[in-house]
């Protein structure tokens, strides 16, 4: 680990004034991926802002029937909330499939969304990885490509966004609320905070320079059951090889979303009208245009028969 300054933020504004102001400078909370990543020097920053104490650790109603979630909310607060619970489970069910307890008791909402990919060849600074070093070409492609990306995908990146979290969020709708360093503040629908590869993966979401998350709001309940499926190698502690959130209501409409198969939480708005008819249409919608390898083409057929296995479970429920 390289050596680096370190700094106490007293307010959000302040936080993304002081990274605007200091180059190569990062965010921290809970750390649980960024220092990892610093331990490997993947991630060098000269200077880390602590945004523990800027007090956006609540998690409140909002005028429109929905919830407002601070930025630093941990993620085990999140899961355990009652509204959450009541209203958002497939948000809880969702942070539950995520972690180990210990590191939902650290790990931040702002930081769930900002996670990097757990590719391998990213995490190998041995290898060519354009997301880590632009430019320098995309070993995963001919590489081990069986946990890897089948739409959205580039010539120069097939990795995967590693949130359950983001999945559930884009789901539900949530929009990302930002300070800007001026002061100023935006909010960013979640379905265009995270970026697809393109030319330039190592650019992952929309947040401009020193850009702080302060929250993120969801909006009044959907109602119907909620389903978060999560499919990997081993029953814990592993990222997904590909994973469902659904919403499915009474009339046997609502909503889908997939993880592991994209560099972002994976949602065709399009693809939700064709749930009554079953988990073989919704998964030809939402893997339209698929790019496969020979090693991850599977990924097609277990999508389909795990949107088909959570609709027959909401029939019977």
């Amino acid at each position: 680990m390289r050596a680096f300054t370190y700094q106490r933020a007293q307010s959000p504004a302040e936080a993304a004034a002081i990274a605007a102001r200091t180059p190569n400078a990062k965010f921290i909370a809970g750390g649980t991926n960024l220092l990892d990543l610093m331990k490997l020097e993947i991630e060098t920053p000269a200077h880390l802002i602590d945004v523990n104490g800027v007090g956006l650790d609540k998690i409140e109603g909002t005028p429109q029937g929905g919830v407002r979630i601070g930025a630093m909310v941990r993620n085990t607060d999140l899961a355990a909330d009652e509204r959450i619970r009541r209203d958002y489970g497939v948000l809880s069910r969702a942070l539950l499939a995520g972690a180990s307890a210990q590191l939902r008791n650290k790990a931040t909402t702002a930081g769930n969304l900002l996670q990097r990919t757990r590719c391998p060849y990213f995490y190998d600074t041995n290898q060519a990885c354009n997301k880590r070093t632009p430019g320098s070409g995309c070993s995963a492609i001919a590489g081990h490509s069986r946990n890897h990306a089948i739409v959205g995908v580039s010539d120069e990146c097939i990795a995967t966004h590693p949130s359950d979290m983001a999945v559930a969020m884009q789901l539900l709708d949530a929009v990302v609320e930002t300070v800007r360093p001026d002061g100023s503040t935006r909010s960013i629908p979640m379905a265009e905070f995270h970026r697809l590869p393109g030319k330039t993966p190592h650019i992952e979401t929309t947040l401009m320079p020193g850009e702080m998350i302060t929250a993120v709001t969801l909006p009044k309940p959907l109602g119907g059951k909620h389903y978060y499926r999560k499919v990997r190698d081993r029953s814990s502690y592993a990222f997904a090889l590909i994973s469902v959130a659904a919403v499915v209501l009474p009339d046997g409409t609502g909503r889908v979303a997939l993880g592991g198969v994209a560099h972002k939480p994976w949602r065709m708005p399009g693809a939700d009208d064709s749930l009554p008819r079953g988990g073989k249409a919704v998964a030809a919608q939402l893997l339209a245009g698929a790019k496969t390898t020979e090693e991850n083409a599977f990924k097609i057929t277990l999508v389909q028969r795990t949107i088909e296995s959570v609709l027959a479970e909401a029939k019977k429920a």
